[in-house]
């Protein structure tokens, strides 16, 4: 089990090439002899250009099964049987229902992004592709976050698992600037189009909690004159690939993207990351972020935090053990008060009661509460409860309440 950076595929794809090379032979009709899920069609076909990238020489066989796309061809794809097949788990079962693939021979099982599989519902798909392995197999999770989620899924998965941390779970690229703008939250999209017409961009990254949140921010940058694409999971196969293209070239500058969309990009010159909405998952923060300063390079992360997201940053800042930077662009800026940040209501002051006498306020008559006590101000005291949900598997789903095939 690894939790591990954005580009890891070379560190489970360069020791399975390794084994398929030295332990030749030659996959039985409808099967495969390593099994790779990922949860996003981007994301799975860039593992299978790894695959074929770093096997080149080796002369391994690789097939590709997702969504979005027709299922005749991938049906022949594996009709005579591959090394290697990666695959997001809706569109697997899909082959399996259908008869076109057996797991049986499967001899490694990889979960790449395994948090995300988790947020987008895979779960039980996962545990029915599962059900269908060997049980004498290499399974081999990789996670850029480590959630309790992922620790309990590994724990029914694997026997006797080795972790391996790359890099501390609250680790930030050390040459990003990272910032925060408080800001009411019908004001964010004026503040995000003045972001990125003040900075210098090269390529910015902007990310949202929703996929109806992504079109939003496209459609607001477009009236305020900035050109902007959105990839996520309701955008055709055909649709992402156009879009993550020109962002690449950087024909497209601005790019709008969900965390789970996000997962399958991974482009050099990121030069700005933009929270629009701060996660609700304070190691998806980090992870974020991280798309900036790559190579050496310099990077900038901003993120927008309005009222409803300040228990959002709070954990972000005790996670990354530092206080980021904050101005504040808030109409009516609340004063802090211990029972506020509490999630409770100030008390008023001194001076605001007087003035509430003086508009005639002080005389009005005692009242009583339900339980007949009377307010020392002859105003009744009042208890507000709320509840929030901050952090468990609910409140990560985030976008996908069900698994996209």
């Amino acid at each position: 089990m690894i939790s591990a950076l954005p580009n890891l595929t070379a560190a489970f794809a360069v020791p399975i090439l390794h084994h398929l090379f030295t332990n030749r032979r030659r996959p039985a009709r409808k099967t495969c002899r390593v099994l790779v899920l990922s949860p996003t069609r981007e994301l799975s076909g860039q593992i299978l250009d790894s695959f074929r990238a770093y096997g080149r020489h080796v002369g391994t066989s690789a097939a590709l099964v997702i969504g979005g796309v027709s299922m005749g061809a991938q049906v022949r794809a594996v009709q005579s049987g591959v090394d290697v097949l990666v695959a997001t788990p809706g569109r697997l079962l899909d082959l399996v229902t259908g008869n076109a693939l057996r797991l049986g021979e499967v001899e490694f099982l990889v979960l790449d992004e395994a948090d995300r599989m988790l947020d987008m519902g895979f779960i039980h798909d996962i545990r029915k592709i599962v059900a269908k392995l060997p049980a004498r197999r290499q399974t081999l999770l990789f996670s850029a976050t480590m959630p309790r989620a992922i620790a309990t899924l590994a724990e029914q998965m694997l026997r006797d698992p080795a972790k391996v941390a790359v890099t501390p779970a609250a680790s930030t690229v050390e040459r990003v600037e990272q910032r925060i703008i408080r800001v009411d939250r019908p004001a964010k999209a004026a503040v995000l189009a003045e972001i990125l017409q003040r900075e210098s961009i090269g390529r910015a990254l902007v990310f949202t909690r929703t996929k109806h949140g992504a079109d939003k921010v496209v459609r607001g940058l477009a009236k305020a004159g900035i050109p902007a694409h959105a990839i996520h999971g309701n955008k055709s196969q055909n649709q992402r690939e156009r879009v993550l293209a020109a962002f690449r070239k950087g024909d497209v500058r601005t790019l709008i993207a969900t965390d789970i969309a996000a997962r399958g990009i991974d482009v050099d010159g990121i030069s700005h990351v933009v929270n629009f909405d701060l996660p609700n998952v304070p190691e998806t923060y980090v992870h974020r972020i991280g798309r900036t300063a790559r190579a050496g390079a310099a990077g900038v992360a901003i993120s927008l935090c309005d009222r409803e997201e300040a228990a959002y940053l709070r954990d972000i800042e005790k996670l990354i053990r530092m206080s980021i930077p904050a101005t504040d662009h808030r109409t009516f800026p609340r004063q802090a008060h211990p029972s506020a940040a509490r999630g409770g209501t100030a008390r008023p002051s001194a001076h605001a009661a007087a003035k509430r006498r003086q508009r005639g306020h002080g005389n009005a008559p005692r009242r009583q509460d339900r339980h007949g006590q009377q307010g020392a101000n002859g105003i009744a005291a009042v208890a507000f409860l709320r509840r929030e949900v901050r952090s468990g598997h609910n409140a990560r789903h985030g976008e996908d309440g069900n698994p996209k095939r």
